[in-house]
């Protein structure tokens, strides 16, 4: 795997792996995200991410994915150990900049 690449393996992509997060893993909360992460069984940090329809239009919903999957991109390095991490955006995660998501989620991870 590249270093700063994200590929289809560093995904949660089934509801069964979201659940086992959430069930497992600890909470963490923020004004604009809710955080689930727990230490993973695979080699490599993984990222799941909802989003509802209360965020907003598709664009919206679109755009704070990128910026999310944007962030764990560049920071995945530094989880030790390697962790599953599930975020759900909440409502007026849809007005930030990529500079306040950055801030936001480098207090809490």
């Amino acid at each position: 795997m590249k270093l700063f690449g994200f590929s289809k393996k560093e995904h949660i992509r089934k509801r069964k792996e979201f659940l086992a997060v959430m069930a497992s893993g600890q909470k963490l909360q923020t004004r604009h995200f809710i955080i689930y992460h727990r230490v993973s069984s695979q080699p490599f940090s993984r990222l799941g991410i909802t989003v509802s329809h209360r965020v907003g239009k598709a664009v919206q919903r679109n755009r704070v994915k990128r910026l999310l999957r944007e962030f764990f991109r560049l920071h995945k390095q530094k989880l030790y150990p390697a962790q599953d991490v599930v975020i759900i955006a909440k409502k007026g995660a849809a007005n930030l900049t990529y500079d306040q998501v950055s801030e936001e989620l480098s207090k809490v991870l």
